[in-house]
């Protein structure tokens, strides 16, 4: 043990007599760990971020939705000029009674509409729904209640709004039990939901929505008020088209039968709507289970990328230490005629390379725990000083600040003992280079 602390002793002497070139060829293996921590906690913060939002659609659930059927299917229908596709209450009424594995279900039912309070108007999304609606999407209220079974039942003109509209249409006052107007008809404010970050697409087959745009009715009120026609008028033309439910969100009783359910949703899907497939199935938990693949290869590309400058760092190493040898070459002739072995001379030198790179190591993880903070200094950064104002709100934008890196643990001693890896293959030829030197032709070095 007291020869190691020697060598490590004598290591540090060395290196220390030229501390501006030590210190510059450290900083390759500083920034080559703290790239790997960093490119890996970026990794596993979108990758955490990317399963959360699977994880809020339900990972027990089977999103089915209606989807508009290709441009040559509605090209046949403009006859008729009301379009109609989508999913139908008796799809609704099938599943739920011929499948055990269904726990519970929500139809739904979604228009466009401009909402009015007093002189303030908003274009929202309606949301005809039921009770289930709220705990299936993870929505919380901040005031009054949700929509109930009696709601349905008595077809009651009662609604509940979402943050963005509470704000919107009663900057002044509490919303509830105040009077909406939606088309034609008033609505009761029954209550108001919490803030909830709007969810990204999926696919081409569950766009992006966000929850803080919407109005909930009872689903029945809805049908029977609005009907299933819903007329647009757009750029001076009348589009129509029929649609009973946009979605129906069905949760299973066990994980294990959410992909067989999910095939038997398909298979009688498949038997009642046979000439067109105008709905699709969303399984999260297959989506949960593609972001986990996504996630290695995403760590494998990312970690791969940040290693390249770890061997950059490595050679910078061997470069500084074959350097060393011809400045040391009469050093190491005095040793060699005192009695110094190969062997010491290539510890000794060997040890130098260690030494430099686990130092680095050691700086470029505490720099990588730090990530989580740099990062965020970053947005505030480019928020403030970078960014439009109206920049934050772009996709891009969202995406960029709703990042959180989150350091992947096992990343640091990894990084760590690659470090050190490459410091001992970048020290091992210099190193023997040393010990072969001639003792009598290294004495007579100037």
């Amino acid at each position: 043990m007291s020869r190691i602390i020697r060598i490590v002793r004598l290591a540090l002497k060395s290196l220390m007599l030229h501390k501006l070139r030590s210190g510059l060829t450290m900083l390759g293996i500083v920034f080559g760990v703290f790239s790997v921590i960093a490119m890996l906690a970026i990794g596993e913060g979108a990758s955490a971020q990317a399963q959360k939002q699977v994880l809020e659609l339900g990972a027990t659930n089977v999103i089915v939705r209606s989807v508009k059927p290709p441009h040559e299917v509605t090209q046949s229908s403009t006859r008729s000029r009301v379009l109609q596709y989508g999913l139908l209450r008796s799809d609704y009424k099938i599943l739920t009674q011929t499948l055990p594995t269904i726990t519970s279900a929500a139809p739904i039912r979604e228009v466009d509409r401009e909402i009015r309070y007093l002189k303030e108007a908003m274009n929202a999304r309606v949301v005809g729904c039921t009770a289930d609606y709220l705990e299936m999407n993870h929505l919380q209220l901040s005031q009054g209640r949700f929509l109930t079974g009696s709601d349905q039942e008595k077809l009651l003109n009662v609604t509940v709004i979402a943050n963005e509209v509470a704000n919107s249409l009663f900057k002044f006052e509490d919303p509830l039990g105040k009077s909406i107007r939606i088309g034609p008809m008033f609505y009761t404010v029954v209550g108001v939901t919490k803030d909830r970050t709007a969810s990204a697409a999926i696919g081409g087959s569950l766009s992006g929505q966000d929850y803080n745009k919407d109005v909930y009715i009872p689903i029945k009120t809805l049908q029977a008020r609005e009907g299933d026609l819903d007329i647009k008028n757009q750029a001076g033309s009348m589009t129509a088209e029929h649609i009973e439910l946009n979605q129906i969100t069905l949760r299973v009783n066990h994980k294990d039968a959410v992909l067989p359910t999910a095939q038997a949703i398909r298979e009688t899907l498949d038997q009642s709507h046979p000439r067109t497939k105008d709905y699709a199935v969303v399984v999260p938990l297959e989506l949960l289970k593609q972001a986990e693949q996504i996630r290695m290869i995403f760590n494998v590309v990312l970690g791969s990328i940040a290693a390249i400058s770890l061997v950059v760092g490595g050679i910078g190493i061997m470069n500084i230490m074959l350097a060393t040898v011809t400045e040391r070459t009469r050093e190491i002739g005095v040793r060699r005629a005192l009695g110094a072995r190969q062997r010491d001379i290539i510890e000794q030198f060997l040890t130098e390379t260690i030494v430099l790179a686990g130092s680095g190591g050691l700086i470029g993880v505490v720099f990588g725990l730090l990530t989580p903070v740099t990062f965020l200094g970053i947005q505030w950064f480019v928020q403030n000083f970078v960014m439009e104002g109206n920049s934050a709100g772009s996709e891009v934008g969202r995406m960029f600040f709703d990042l959180h890196p989150q350091i992947a643990f096992w990343s640091l001693p990894v990084a760590f003992g690659i470090s050190v890896t490459i410091g001992i293959i970048s020290g091992i030829y210099p190193a023997i280079s040393a010990a072969r030197l001639d003792p009598i032709e290294a004495l007579r070095h100037e």
